[in-house]
């Protein structure tokens, strides 16, 4: 009778070949998951920096507020022109909020 030799050390040598090779290629798969997700985070942090400086450069300050119009002015002049002659106002009072409202 022919009796196999290696038997046990030919199982234990193929069993270590499959499982060197499966986590070599799990290694692999996994070192190109990350290099992904790295790529990603990248472009997500370039878009996001490149979103800011777009917005930073699209800031202007408000405008200034407009000039009262001459209408309002003189609407506001002859409230306080009223309120003086009421007496609700001393003249030192109306010349205060006069000059105010001129800008003078």
């Amino acid at each position: 009778m022919m009796r196999r030799r290696g038997g046990v050390v030919r199982t234990v040598g193929r069993t270590a070949v499959v499982a060197g090779t499966a986590t070599a290629v799990a290694g692999g798969v996994s070192r190109r998951q990350s290099n992904k997700q790295a790529a990603k985070q990248e472009d997500a942090a370039a878009s996001q920096q490149a979103a800011y400086d777009q917005g930073v450069a699209d800031a202007q300050p408000p405008p200034p507020a407009p000039p009262p119009t001459g209408d309002d002015t003189m609407a506001q002049l002859q409230k306080l022109g009223d309120m003086h002659t009421q007496g609700a106002l001393s003249d030192d009072e109306f010349t205060a909020a006069k000059a105010k409202l001129l800008g003078s």
